[in-house]
């Protein structure tokens, strides 16, 4: 199945950052990790937690908390990482995403999808491609994991140097 054809998918994975519960497309979603120790790399910046092996590979691990403006990551048994598949230029990266908890996979149809909020310049949403309303006053918001990782971001993680890290 290509890249196109998975993010058509109306297939959403639910996760918990604190109160607030968000959605990933399930076609950017590789794999749910349970934690594991995160070794630090050096002079990285704050949302970075480290790397972790995954099957022989380095994976940079974000705490998506801290990423999108929130307290850091408190580690409970419930945290995991979500393993990402990150457009960037013409290519695609493996990231690590730390979340609080994984809740459901949920199928939205395109019709029930709520435009992100619009509060001015200053909010920035571009990460937020949709609104799903679950219970009578509840919303999941839907981020658009290719842009919550912004090129500058990535750019930082690309070059984190593998030499300075032991596994």
């Amino acid at each position: 199945m290509d890249k196109e054809t998975k993010l058509k998918l109306n297939s959403y994975l639910s996760f918990k950052l604190g109160d607030e519960v968000f959605a990933a497309n399930v076609g950017k979603v590789l794999n749910i990790l349970e934690m594991v120790k995160i070794t630090k790399v050096p002079k990285c910046p704050d949302y970075m937690k480290g790397v972790i092996n995954l099957r022989g590979s380095i994976l940079p691990v974000i705490d998506t908390r801290i990423k999108l403006g929130m307290s850091a990551t408190e580690m409970t048994p419930n945290t995991c990482i979500l393993v990402l598949d990150i457009d960037f230029k013409d290519d695609s990266i493996h990231i690590g995403g730390l979340v609080d908890s994984v809740q459901e996979v949920l199928e939205i149809e395109p019709d029930k999808i709520l435009p992100p909020p619009n509060i001015g310049s200053k909010f920035q949403s571009e990460f937020i491609c949709g609104m799903y309303k679950f219970n009578e006053d509840q919303f999941i918001m839907l981020l658009d994991m290719d842009k919550l990782f912004s090129t500058e971001d990535l750019l930082d993680i690309q070059n984190t140097s593998p030499s300075e890290i032991e596994l």
